[in-house]
């Protein structure tokens, strides 16, 4: 993993942020002030969720990822014994969080729905964003997504020959390594560096928005449901 250069500046009342690494610049953008949330959709328990959400994150604005994680999710991953300490549960739980943010705001950004995301662990997982649908021909780039989320969280970038070099280790990703290369043929062919740059271009842009719903995520007990997830994500 290499890291990047990071550069901010504000632009026409819009955060911008360049990460820059050998062989890759990537630039990120969010707006400045929250937009509307859209919530003539929602039933009345979803319109709660996301007052109650909502007031926690302004409560926990100026706390970092790891200050913010429910008592509940950082329980469950410390008494199954997976982590020795609560720290590692922690950290786990917010990477969990980011990765699952990125795949909920990757089927944002491709038109598909979804019914929840969630960081509960399971058996087999550590979280799931529930019944992805209407995906078309860039279900490859909702796989990537949890990857890219990571990376996009911890600032970093692999350049073109150091990311050459992970796609083929990329296994064990609970499936998601499996699907994008089923995926990536009816725009990509067998081109799996293509592919995953492409999906780098779409989400880079969206990483404040991937932050927000993660830290939803860490603050919030429940699933989230979909119509939730995007007045969050359209705050951004």
């Amino acid at each position: 993993m290499l890291f990047g250069i990071v550069e901010q500046h504000f632009k026409e009342d819009k955060a911008v942020v360049r990460v820059r690494s050998r062989g890759a610049s990537l630039e990120m953008s969010g707006a400045g002030r929250s937009g509307p949330r859209v919530t003539a959709a929602m039933t009345p328990a979803q319109r709660r969720a996301l007052a109650a959400i909502e007031a926690e994150l302004s409560r926990a604005a100026r706390y970092d990822d790891e200050s913010i994680v429910h008592h509940r999710w950082l329980m469950q991953r410390y008494d199954s014994g997976r982590y020795a300490t609560l720290g590692g549960a922690r950290r786990a739980t917010v990477a969990t969080a980011w990765h699952e943010a990125g795949h909920a705001v990757a089927a944002l950004a491709v038109g598909a729905g979804f019914r929840s995301a969630s960081i509960r662990p399971g058996r087999d997982t550590e979280g799931r964003v529930h019944g992805i649908q209407g995906t078309g021909d860039l279900a490859f780039v909702v796989d990537a997504a949890g990857q890219i989320a990571e990376r996009l969280r911890a600032w970093t970038l692999l350049d073109d020959a150091a990311l050459r070099e992970w796609l083929p280790t990329w296994r064990d990703d609970g499936g998601d390594a499996r699907r994008f290369r089923a995926n990536i043929g009816r725009r990509f062919g067998t081109d799996e560096f293509g592919a995953y740059r492409y999906s780098e271009s779409l989400l880079a842009p969206r990483r404040l928005t991937i932050r927000q719903v993660a830290r939803a995520l860490l603050v919030h007990p429940r699933h989230i449901p979909h119509a939730v997830v995007a007045a969050i994500a359209a705050g951004c």
